[in-house]
């Protein structure tokens, strides 16, 4: 990544300070309002490696706000080990003096239309493979804010996605019927392939299990949010929903977006000859 763009940015007079500010109390507020947004936090190391991981992959620019909104600087994740981060300097010597000196810096950043925000308690200068960069201890956690707008993946046709759904019968009991994914996101998923007899309604919760290949299995609750019926081209009839997770904890999402930048990049090894 290029700082050069952040040159004049990092240590702005004028009105863009308090745009600064609110921005970083607006941060702020989000990571810390745990009950609100607990579902998203990653704290294991595993869960937050892979998100690190993919912050390395795709190259992601991280803005970097510190002392109170005050100042800030762009960035982008080198690498990650154990015991903390390896990040690029800013092209301005004056932002990351600043940086160095702050306390406590608030890191935001999106990963396939998901944002990313993390706080580092501390920055020094360090080394890696003989470049300079800052260094940072791990954070606490790593907030993995899911939303609407989540990239949404059409499940693979060679490999289809089976979902388990146990469905409220008129008895009570419950009937497990295996339908299929077609399309899956942080945030829910689509299903075909269910029979006409199933009982099904919008605002309907169900439980739901599903099999990710070479990733693991996924297990949460959804919510019914629409219902159509769908007719294959043999002419048999099915109804088909859109469904959205409730509440799916973090180790749920990395899984789903683990397998997303999968499939992702077996298609484009695919499409570029070397699958």
């Amino acid at each position: 990544m290029s700082s050069t763009e952040a040159n004049n940015s990092s240590t702005s007079t004028g009105p863009a300070p308090v745009a600064q500010a609110s921005a970083a109390q607006k941060l702020a507020a989000e990571l810390l309002s745990t009950d609100e947004f607990s579902q998203y936090m990653l704290n294991s190391k595993g869960e937050m490696f892979s998100v690190f991981r993919g912050i390395v992959e795709h190259v992601s620019q991280i803005t970097m706000f510190f002392n109170e909104g005050r100042d800030m600087l762009l960035t982008s994740l080198i690498s990650y080990k154990d015991n903390g981060l390896f990040l690029e300097l800013s092209a301005s010597a004056e932002a990351n003096r600043k940086a160095l000196e702050a306390n406590k810096l608030f890191c935001v950043t999106q990963l396939d239309k998901v944002k990313i925000q993390f706080i580092l308690r501390s920055v020094q200068r360090a080394e890696t493979n003989g470049v300079p960069a800052f260094f940072a201890p791990l954070p606490d956690s790593v907030l993995r804010l899911q939303r609407r707008e989540y990239y949404r993946l059409a499940a693979p046709i060679a490999r289809p996605l089976k979902c388990v759904i146990p469905f409220p019968t008129t008895t009570g009991e419950r009937r497990a019927i295996n339908v299929q994914v077609v399309d899956i996101s942080g945030g829910g998923l689509g299903v075909i392939s269910i029979p006409l007899d199933i009982t099904l309604e919008r605002g309907l919760e169900l439980s739901c299990k599903v099999e990710l290949p070479e990733v693991g299995m996924v297990a949460g609750t959804i919510v019914v949010r629409s219902v159509f019926e769908s007719v294959t081209r043999t002419g048999v009839k099915s109804k088909r929903a859109g469904c959205e997770f409730v509440k799916l904890p973090g180790s749920m999402l990395t899984l789903i977006q683990r397998y997303i930048i999968k499939v992702e990049r077996e298609r484009k090894a695919r499409e570029s000859g070397l699958g």
